[in-house]
């Protein structure tokens, strides 16, 4: 087995014990509120559309929009608790997680028990009812029976898609099989891919393979083929258990390092998490996560430290819109973001990763393309593609404004396949990152932006309200040291398509290299 392969299964079972947990916890809080709203129904039926409406609607939300909409409500929810009772509530992670999860899987759970107890036959009702029976016999002894087929029909369904939507919980925070598929997407690290789909299929395959034996037993009337079914799914329950078992108890609360979607953040939180674990602390890493969120979980306190982009934090954070030079958006940005958020900056890193648009250098030389004036003259000819947040943000619109750029189309991909799209033609200008090894590498000409539309984008470490004085002592040492040249080469290492690293050990990598320089 090559190393790809090890390290992809040494990830394995943590992120599918974190899958199962989080999967099976969402299904049964799910089936605590269908239980009540399916009795309700089947004792007033006129309830039957509008909980079942309801329940639909909630349905057509996608799963990852349903996942990153509990996020800021609960991040408002926690605020309010914190100033009335003094106790916070977890926004990222597990809690928005299970509730996410456990409302995409309440329609198959009502629609099977509606569908269920109302598929009795009323005169096997009024016989139920002629000898005496209480509604509470007659549900447990003669409707839950004859309906119980079909509602594990509905709990089966319910149990594929929240397994299925359990690998979104990536983007908020919650440990999961989405996070090896996610950071082999960003990396093109296809073993990672296919451990974290495999995985996630086999899953699936198994927990509805246990609920199938559990369905044919009791139509069938099989003891031994229901205790089957409940013996897989037992162990599947224990499997989830495990880590957090065996897992030795701390006293110190882990650090946790946020990281967004892109090569070069999965290597600053490994290198981050190397520096920590050697002063002596327990340390976890949410990768994956967007600008908005990463930094609202920072100043929540969710997340104790995060590398973040003074650009993006200008425009984000801080809400402006205007363009200062470095030596004066620095200092009013660490300011106002201690002044506003309560976020202390450690100081910054020593590169820059800067938005800019960039062309492949045959096309820019055969259109005469070196600025962006240039290209505003041939851009409604020219698709450009973006990365998935780039349209949303004031960079977007401070560029349109400045040069009056109008493309053919416009689409947004992920960065890694962003880059795929200009590489094959699909796209003729993208977004690029100052810091990305593939703008040598592919030979790339990055335009200038002569009327200053974008910001600086300096690489700045910044730790939660309250977490300096823990954790500056060993990332202090980080500031200053990383030139733009050896983070190209560490993000390279990621990105290449031959004898490709992973982001753990392109930090290992970037960690000799400052040690040599000292």
């Amino acid at each position: 087995m090559n190393a790809r392969w090890a390290a992809a299964f040494d990830l394995l079972p943590v992120k599918l014990a974190a899958h199962l947990g989080v999967s099976a916890a969402a299904l049964l809080l799910a089936i605590l509120i269908a239980v009540p709203a399916v009795l309700a129904m089947v004792a007033n039926p006129r309830l039957r559309r509008p909980v079942l409406g309801l329940a639909s609607v909630i349905q057509t939300i996608p799963a990852l929009a349903l996942l990153a909409l509990f996020y800021p409500l609960l991040l408002v929810l926690g605020t309010l608790t914190q100033r009335l009772a003094g106790v916070g509530v977890p926004a990222l992670g597990f809690l928005p997680s299970l509730l996410a999860l456990a409302m995409y899987a309440l329609l198959p759970l009502l629609r099977g028990g509606a569908d269920g107890l109302g598929s009795v036959p009323p005169d096997v009702l009024e016989a139920a009812d002629g000898i005496g029976m209480t509604r509470q016999q007659r549900l447990w002894q003669v409707e839950l029976p004859l309906a119980a087929t079909i509602i594990i029909g509905g709990l089966r369904t319910a149990v594929v898609w929240t397994i299925g939507a359990a690998t979104l919980a990536t983007t908020i925070g919650q440990a999961s099989l989405g996070d090896l598929i996610f950071a082999g997407l960003q990396t093109e690290d296809w073993t990672l891919v296919l451990v974290g789909c495999l995985a996630a299929a086999a899953v699936t395959l198994l927990a509805d393979f246990a609920l199938g034996q559990v369905e044919r037993g009791v139509g069938e009337r099989r003891r031994g083929r229901i205790a089957a079914g409940l013996g897989v799914l037992l162990a599947m329950a224990v499997a989830a258990l495990l880590p957090a078992l065996t897992v030795p108890a701390t006293a110190e609360r882990p650090i946790v390092i946020g990281a967004k979607n892109f090569g070069e953040q999965f290597v600053l939180a490994a290198l981050i998490k190397a520096r920590l674990e050697a002063a002596g602390h327990t340390v976890t890493v949410k990768s994956g996560l967007g600008s908005a969120v990463v930094f609202r979980a920072l100043a929540a306190g969710d997340i104790d430290v995060i590398v973040d982009y003074s650009g993006t934090l200008w425009n984000g954070a801080l809400g402006r819109s205007d363009v200062l030079p470095r030596e004066a958006l620095l200092p009013v940005l660490e300011r106002d973001l201690k002044a506003r958020h309560g976020v202390e900056t450690i100081g910054a890193l020593g590169f820059e990763n800067a938005y800019a648009l960039a062309m492949k250098r045959a096309d820019a030389q055969r259109l005469g393309v070196r600025t962006l004036v240039d290209l505003a003259r041939v851009a409604p000819r020219l698709r450009l593609a973006t990365d998935l947040e780039f349209q949303a943000r004031t960079e977007w619109a401070a560029l349109r404004q400045s040069y009056g750029l109008r493309f053919a189309a416009v689409r947004a991909y992920a960065p890694t396949q962003m880059v795929k799209a200009l590489e094959i033609g699909d796209a003729d200008v993208i977004t690029a990152f100052s810091s990305d090894g593939r703008i040598a590498a592919d030979d790339l000409v990055v335009l200038t932006d002569p009327r200053g539309a974008l910001p600086t984008y300096d690489a700045l470490l910044l730790v939660a309200p309250g977490r300096s004085a823990l954790l500056a002592p060993a990332l202090r040492p980080l500031v200053g040291r990383i030139d733009v040249e050896t983070m190209r080469a560490a993000n390279w290492q990621v990105d290449r398509d031959a004898d490709k690293r992973s982001p753990v050990e392109a930090a290992a990598w970037l960690e000799g290299r400052l040690r040599n320089r000292d």
